[in-house]
């Protein structure tokens, strides 16, 4: 540990959160609010609506802020993503926000251009780097394979070390709420590597029934894609983070859990087990 003022508050002013109905973005917002921090939703559905197509509408949604987390939707790695960061920085520092927390990707050189862009604005920010979720296989698009009984994707041997949503938040809530994370780089991740197979054997202890990991060739994994009417911009990134960042670029732990709160990351068990008991992966498939 570094860094942890846990009681130096620095904040003035509310909060946005970009994304803030997502996977990280709503955590986020939860903790705000319980600290009592001002806080307001980015998004569509958000009033004011902040899309990332429509710039004519974001200085409503930032007029007054004093932080920003940034969460790009899809991905920083896909191309119209520099812009938009660029885009969103000028405006966020036009209306006098002061500090900038931006949701990376580890091992991925367009969202470290984005992050540059962050980086070099002139206003205060911190950088969250991180991969694969935990909550990927509960929240997103793995869990009916879950609940399937089959992982079925185009993923080798290669080990990862996932991390959980809920300390990508609680790292972006100390970001934006006390002092001591200015020009900091989190690169956040679990505390052990695994690989799919390992997954799939964490997640058959955790809710006591056969989950298999089944490796697919990755044309085949695509094609499904498009059967099921997904856009191309889905179809593109998922080839990019399975052929690309999923080869053994990011298969190292790293301490940015512990530098930025002071405490050990959450290991995928603890997360398997909670889910488990929820009973969300006992739903029939």
């Amino acid at each position: 540990m570094t860094q942890h003022l846990q009681n130096q508050t620095k904040l003035r002013g509310p909060v946005l959160v970009l994304g803030g109905t997502g996977k990280t973005g709503r955590r986020i917002v939860g903790r705000l609010r319980d600290q009592g921090v001002e806080t307001r939703i980015g998004s569509r559905s958000g009033l004011p609506a902040f899309d990332w197509d429509n710039p004519s509408g974001w200085d409503a949604v930032l007029a007054g802020v004093s932080a920003v987390y940034i969460s790009y939707t899809p991905d920083l790695a896909v191309p119209a993503a520099k812009l938009a960061i660029r885009q969103l920085v000028e405006r966020a520092k036009a209306q006098g926000v002061k500090h900038l927390v931006l949701l990376s990707g580890r091992g991925e050189p367009d969202a470290q251009a984005c992050e540059r862009i962050v980086q070099e604005s002139g206003l205060d920010w911190t950088i969250v780097r991180a991969s694969w979720f935990n909550q990927n296989f509960s929240e997103g698009d793995f869990l009916p394979l879950v609940l399937s009984g089959e992982i079925t994707l185009p993923a080798g041997h290669v080990p990862e070390p996932f991390v959980d949503a809920e300390d990508i938040a609680d790292v972006a809530v100390a970001a934006l709420t006390e002092a001591g994370h200015n020009g900091e780089v989190y690169e956040v991740t679990g505390p052990r590597l695994m690989t799919f197979d390992d997954v799939a054997s964490e997640l058959s202890r955790a809710t006591g029934r056969k989950i298999s990991f089944v490796r697919v060739p990755s044309d085949v994994f695509l094609q499904g894609f498009r059967r099921a009417g997904a856009p191309e911009e889905m179809i593109w990134l998922l080839d990019y983070l399975f052929s690309t960042i999923l080869d053994g670029r990011n298969a190292q732990i790293c301490d940015g859990v512990e530098r930025a709160l002071g405490r050990p990351p959450k290991d995928f068990s603890d997360f398997a087990n909670e889910v488990a008991a929820s009973g969300l992966w006992s739903a029939a498939a």
